[in-house]
């Protein structure tokens, strides 16, 4: 699965300037009502089901926010770089800069879940996370995050 799928241009953000996961969640969520349609509260408030199982912050910066929703006919990604890295209670209690936010239709079943590996093994590449660290250009985080899968694979 490419990531060129999941994602458009549009929905990179290079420098997103929030001080809580909880705004982090809201800007987010606003974004991806405008790309997939749906309302930003529907997709705010899935979000923060998920969250009340358990923090979907992975541990090195990152965090892949997810959830499925009635509505939705394909998988829809959204990306933020963070201005400042925020506490988001990741396994290592490390901060996060890198948010990877997907939204799956509710009958997605395994396409949801290969998603979110693929996106979780381009995420935890160091070599990605740190070119995507570097950059605040929105085209040149687009172009990092649609590589195809093989180019992360070393």
């Amino acid at each position: 699965m490419e990531l060129s799928n999941l994602i458009s241009s549009e929905g990179v953000v290079p420098s997103l300037k929030v001080s809580s996961k909880k705004q982090a969640l809201q800007e987010l969520a606003q974004m991806a009502g405008r790309i997939t349609g749906l309302s930003s509260r529907d997709v705010f408030e899935t979000l923060l089901q998920r969250e009340r199982l358990g923090s979907t912050g992975l541990g090195h910066g990152i965090a892949i926010p997810h959830g499925k929703l009635p509505g939705l006919e394909k998988l829809y990604g959204v990306f933020a770089r963070l201005d400042t890295a925020i506490d988001f209670d990741a396994m290592d209690d490390q901060k996060v800069d890198l948010i990877f936010l997907l939204l799956a239709p509710e009958s997605a079943g395994a396409d949801h879940l290969k998603a979110l590996a693929r996106v979780s093994r381009m995420l935890r590449d160091g070599s990605v996370a740190a070119k995507l660290r570097g950059s605040d250009d929105p085209s040149a985080l687009y172009a990092i995050l649609t590589e195809p899968a093989a180019s992360h694979a070393a």
